[in-house]
């Protein structure tokens, strides 16, 4: 298994040379770890599972992107893990902009020096193609750095007003007719009606309180316990399955860690949700969960149409859905990933997704085991 950000289960379509830097992936690390934290001082004190941050999945993503005829052109492309990187870098820790090119600058030598040293040899198109990815992972991670720190804040009034307004004339209309109605049939229909509209007017303002939560870069208030985040997808699937069918496949291993169990579950239900409505009809749905470097990734994949390359970070915009289901018939104002962004932060982690034709869609959240030492770390609005 890799820790590629298309979660590819086997080293199948990789070249050689792929499957020697796989081999060798946590010797690198190690290696760059070391270096990292002699060279770069904002990095000296920062723990282990901080440091390490994507990096796993953005190596694989190099091993995947110089196998001739597997589909990535480079390991930046499709995918957002370097830019989480880099969002990560800013909201966890004081990095500057050149600490966070200096990170990708030592990885690029030590990757290098590792293969050298244990005698596995690049030929001209490999060498290239892994200084490409690299250099497109380094202005993937500057360029959110730089969004994060400058906190950009949706501008979304218009469309809040929108979408309350409606049940707000389904409940205004009713109750009009209510003020008529003398069938006790009739005012138990429009009643239910009353009562419906005003139920999800609150489900949405509670969207719109967690909303405003991640945008402000406020703290989630975090409750934490020990538990099997296996335990919480079997749980999220067996209430879907009586609605969907047997589509879920959970594969993985149980990881158990310090976190947020009611935030995780909700977390789980918007990930397979949005699989559900955006992926192919009847096809399976893949949950993968699996822990490295003292961090665990959960992952939520699905076949379906990719999300264009430009708009991968739109959808983790409040209110900015891609377009492809702002032109569907889907319904929602897009908060649901905005929120598992804000939980996965609030844990000291992120969210990362890869979506391209060929690969299908997979989101994933990459956060430490252990999320009490991070419960205080600041969130990107902050």
């Amino acid at each position: 298994m890799t820790f590629a950000s298309d979660r590819n289960l086997h080293d199948m379509g990789l070249s050689a040379t792929a499957r020697r830097m796989l081999a060798l992936r946590d010797v690198v690390l190690a290696e760059w770890e070391k270096r990292l934290r002699s060279t770069v001082r904002e990095a000296a004190g920062l723990p282990h599972p901080i440091l390490i941050n994507t990096f796993p999945s953005l190596y694989d993503n190099i091993a995947e992107a110089i196998s001739p005829g597997y589909p990535r052109e480079n390991a930046a492309a499709s995918n957002t893990v370097a830019s989480e990187h880099g969002g990560e870098r800013a909201r966890l820790t004081d990095y500057s902009h050149q600490a966070v090119i200096a990170e990708y600058q030592l990885l690029r030598w030590t990757l290098l020096d590792v293969l050298r040293q244990h005698g596995v040899s690049l030929n001209s198109q490999e060498f290239h193609d892994i200084n490409a990815s690299i250099d497109a992972c380094m202005r993937e991670s500057v360029n959110a750095f730089a969004l994060a720190q400058s906190a950009l804040r949706e501008r979304f009034i218009i469309t809040v007003a929108h979408d309350l307004r409606n049940p707000l004339q389904v409940i205004s209309s009713a109750a009009e007719l209510l003020l008529h109605a003398r069938d006790p049939g009739r005012i138990g229909t429009l009643a239910e009606r009353i009562f419906n509209n005003s139920q999800r007017m609150d489900r949405m303002i509670q969207d719109l309180l967690d909303a405003a939560v991640f945008q402000s870069g406020e703290r989630r208030r975090l409750h934490l316990s020990c538990f099997d985040i296996m335990e919480t997808v079997r749980e999220v699937c067996d209430q879907l399955v009586e609605v969907y069918g047997p589509r879920f496949e959970i594969v993985g291993e149980p990881v158990e860690g310090w976190w947020d169990r009611d935030a995780l579950k909700r977390v789980v239900e918007n990930l397979v949700g949005n699989a559900l409505k955006y992926g192919k009809p009847q096809a399976p749905i893949r949950i993968m969960t699996a822990s490295q470097h003292e961090r665990m990734l959960l992952t939520v994949h699905n076949d379906g149409e990719p999300i264009p390359a430009e708009q991968l970070e739109t959808v983790f915009q409040v209110f900015r859905r891609a377009e492809a289901a702002k032109e569907g018939e889907e319904r929602g104002w897009g908060i649901g990933l905005p929120y598992v962004r804000s939980v996965a932060e609030s844990h000291g982690g992120s969210v990362q997704i890869d979506s391209a034709a060929g690969r299908g869609t997979t989101l994933s959240i990459n956060i430490p085991v252990d999320a009490r030492p991070f419960q205080d770390a600041p969130t990107l609005g902050r």
